[in-house]
């Protein structure tokens, strides 16, 4: 069931100071927020997944960038896949989840992985092939990540793969394919100059070859430009919200999950 959103409501005003920048974005919008120390800024993260009884643990390197660090959509993310291992029937992501075949593994395509706790979180819970993407740049600290937790993923039956992936370049987009059952994102939608490259990516993932897909994202919205994206995306995808967090403490909004599939598709005949 589809939930109503308003990310085309360009008169909505959004608060900057209750949610989650970088240091260069502060300085930007005239933001003055007490920096953390160094201990603070690269602690080591752990993430309980209660369903399968392991802990996920992720480095951050804030200081490098945001790539580096965790973003509030991609903790919904996980608490989703989670609560799905749970509760398969009743869970938001029962619809898209349920409609691929059983009886093989899933596998799963993550852009803009970051530090990778989706991906490997996904790998986890579902016991799915989970291939992480990002920058060249983003993928030594990646694969530290899925290294570390490769034993609690296998335990699971799941495997994480590391790969570079450049939105909306076209070498890159032919090295990692289309052979996926379901592509994930969270807080990919934060720059207007990457709007363009992401929905290409998608256009070549969702609309570049006969296997079917949906494409499942994880958005915490903080500006009012980002309608922009979802704008263009509406033009190629059928995107309606699927689950809506409730705001945090100090803030208006909560982090929404979307779903993406080509115009008109059939959600029960996905992975074919």
């Amino acid at each position: 069931m589809a939930i109503q959103e308003d990310v085309d409501d360009d008169d909505t005003d959004i608060n900057p100071v209750t949610m989650i920048f970088p240091e260069d974005q502060q300085q930007d919008e005239g933001i003055v927020l007490i920096s953390p120390t160094v201990e603070e800024r690269e602690a080591n993260q752990h993430h309980y997944l209660r369903s399968v009884e392991s802990t996920v643990e992720i480095r951050q390197l804030r200081s490098q960038g945001l790539s580096f660090q965790l973003w509030p959509a991609a903790t919904a993310l996980v608490t989703l896949l989670d609560h799905h291992r749970s509760h398969p029937t009743t869970s938001p992501l029962a619809l898209t989840l349920s409609a691929f075949p059983t009886g093989r593994r899933l596998r799963i395509l993550e852009l803009g992985s970051g530090t990778g706790l989706v991906g490997i979180a996904a790998a986890a819970t579902l016991g799915a092939y989970v291939t992480v993407t990002d920058l060249p740049h983003v993928i030594p600290n990646l694969q530290f990540n899925a290294e570390a937790n490769s034993e609690a993923v296998a335990r699971h039956s799941g495997v994480v793969h590391v790969a570079p992936l450049r939105w909306g370049e076209i070498d890159d987009f032919e090295a990692i394919g289309r052979d996926y059952d379901l592509v994930l994102g969270s807080d990919v939608v934060y720059h207007d100059r990457l709007y363009d490259p992401l929905i290409q990516t998608l256009r070549f993932l969702l609309l570049g070859g006969e296997k079917k897909m949906v494409f499942l994202m994880a958005h915490l919205r903080r500006w009012k430009k980002e309608s922009a994206f979802f704008k263009r995306a509406r033009k190629l995808f059928d995107v309606e919200v699927i689950h809506a967090d409730r705001p945090s403490d100090g803030s208006r909004v909560g982090v929404l999950v979307y779903r993406f599939a080509p115009k008109g598709q059939i959600l029960n005949s996905l992975g074919s």
